[in-house]
């Protein structure tokens, strides 16, 4: 019976294994969880906050250092971070390390969304966890949200949305899905794909494991914005793209800013090559010199008029 009850139905290194009983497997171990605190490098603030007492999803806030003087609001970036939809969280030691100095550098104030993960939580939860949030988020446009500070310090007229790898993915989805509904007048001015995840034509076995729901890779357009109807109505006016020289997912992003520039969508795309860097390589090194470069990019991206 002990045997019978282990078996393993589905298994996709280095992330994960499945056994017939439900049980998951995890073979990376999960970074530390990192407490909110002040940031002795940056000066950063960070606050966790639950969004949603039904599924328990919360929300990392980061503030810059504030010149208490200065009430001059800051630029608002919406963050999902990446982890193949299976692995990593926003409230994990090397996602806090990256966004301590990213908001400092770029001197905004950061959301990161902790959604929840497949294969527990199978997709699109992880989608709908991303547009909780910002529904939450739009809450604060009369500066009379749950959150103080997003009250005081965000200026709504300069709202972006990023993220890496299939954090780019969930943000690409989340930008096309405020054009389409709308959302209490909230607006996006644009976004910031670093590294995008975008699937291919053929067959993802790990991808059916975990959004066994899908119509299939080619043809569902949260996982393939060639596949989207609804491309040309994406709620921002800009997108700056990142890819990686060496990442197997940068044909992947070249061919998501041909896309965009194809569609009817009436906004404007930059792509940007992080030269001999391979996929994500800021996240577990966000102090190196070729990170800090991207992060500048993103800061004059977020900040110019």
């Amino acid at each position: 019976m002990g045997s019978i009850a282990s078996a393993v139905t589905h298994e996709f290194p280095p992330y994960f294994r499945v056994y017939n009983d439900g049980r998951v497997e995890r073979f990376k171990v999960p970074a530390d969880y990192s407490p909110p605190s002040v940031d002795p490098e940056t000066g950063v603030e960070s606050k966790d906050v639950v969004i949603s007492e039904e599924t328990g999803v919360k929300v990392r806030i980061f503030l810059p250092k504030i010149n208490c003087l200065d009430q001059t609001k800051l630029p608002l970036l919406v963050h999902y971070h990446g982890g193949a939809f299976c692995v990593g969280s926003s409230l994990d030691v090397v996602t806090t390390r990256l966004l301590n100095l990213q908001t400092s550098v770029a001197n905004v104030v950061t959301v990161s969304v902790d959604y929840r993960l497949a294969p527990e939580h199978p997709l699109p939860i992880a989608y709908d966890d991303s547009w909780s949030a910002l529904q939450w988020i739009a809450t604060h446009l009369n500066g009379k949200g749950p959150e103080l500070w997003l009250n005081e310090h965000v200026d709504f007229g300069r709202v972006f949305l990023t993220g890496d790898s299939v954090g780019a993915n969930i943000a690409q989805h989340m930008a096309v899905r405020l054009g389409v509904t709308g959302l209490d007048g909230f607006r996006v001015r644009g976004a910031v794909m670093v590294h995008p995840y975008f699937a291919a034509s053929e067959p993802d076995k790990m991808i059916q494991c975990l959004y066994p729901g899908s119509s299939g890779t080619d043809s569902d357009p949260r996982l393939n914005p060639k596949a989207d109807p609804d491309l040309e109505k994406m709620g921002c006016e800009k997108v700056l793209v990142f890819v990686a020289e060496k990442d197997w997912f940068k044909p992947r992003g070249v061919e998501y800013c041909e896309t965009l520039n194809k569609s009817e969508w009436k906004g404007t795309v930059e792509l940007v090559e992080n030269e001999g860097e391979n996929h994500v390589f800021h996240v577990p090194n966000p102090a190196c010199e070729k990170a800090l470069l991207l992060m500048q990019k993103l800061a004059s991206f977020v900040n110019q008029g």
